[in-house]
Formats: C-alpha cells, structure tokens, sequence
C-alpha cells in the first residue's frame, strides 16, 4: 500500500521564552519552550508558479507563532497552543489545517524525562 502524502510547510524546534505553566514560579519567571509547526497547504500554486503569494512565508510563520504564544502567559500549554493554531489559521487563508507540538522541556516534573509536551492539531470549519 503507497503511503498518502499531502502538501505542507513545517517549521521545526521555534524556541521561545513565555510565563506559561500552573505553578506561580513558571509565571514569574518563564521558561524556554520549542514549538513545531506543520501547515496542511494546497501548494500547487507555488510549485507551477514560483510566486511566493502562491504559499505561505516561513518567516511570517515564525512571527505569528511567536507573537500569538508569546502574547500573554497560559496556565495549560495547549491553550498556548490553541492560541498559536487559531492565529495561523486567521493569518493564513489557504492554510487548510495546523498541528503544533509544543515542547515542555523544564516542566516540573519529579522524575528524569527527555521531552513533555502537547500536540494539538485543527483544521478550517466547513
């Protein structure tokens, strides 16, 4: 069976400083968070026409993932999320879909762990 791919753009490892988090510590002072990014985007346009209004800049990406996590500190980090996939998705008409993964990686958490986070994916309302 052939595997299914669809068009998209990524944006990988956007590491961020925000005051999210429950415990008051995390809202003083912050922490450092990582966010990946992926964008489901019909990008037929762009590969016939090499016309960047045909798709979507990364940089524009980048700014308006920052700015929407950064914009105000979240108790739950899949607000923070919530927040960054409904400003891609008013920013950005063609994008059709965006799943985010936010990176926790100094949660407080009494145990040794590699990553924690949250992955939280939406698309466009018919």
């Amino acid at each position: 069976m052939a595997e299914t791919c669809t068009d998209s753009i990524f944006l990988t490892g956007l590491a961020l400083h925000a005051h999210h988090g429950v415990m008051p510590h995390e809202r003083k002072v912050g922490q450092s968070f990582k966010l990946d990014i992926l964008l489901d985007i019909d990008l037929g346009d762009a590969s016939r026409s090499d016309r960047l209004e045909h798709t979507v800049s990364y940089d524009q990406v980048a700014d308006a993932a920052s700015k929407a996590f950064c914009a105000q500190p979240y108790r739950l980090i899949e607000a923070a999320a919530g927040a960054v996939i409904d400003a891609l998705l008013e920013r950005f008409p063609h994008v059709k879909r965006v799943c985010i993964t936010v990176h926790k990686p100094h949660a407080p958490i009494a145990a040794t762990f590699d990553d924690v986070g949250v992955t939280v994916a939406r698309g466009r309302v018919a």
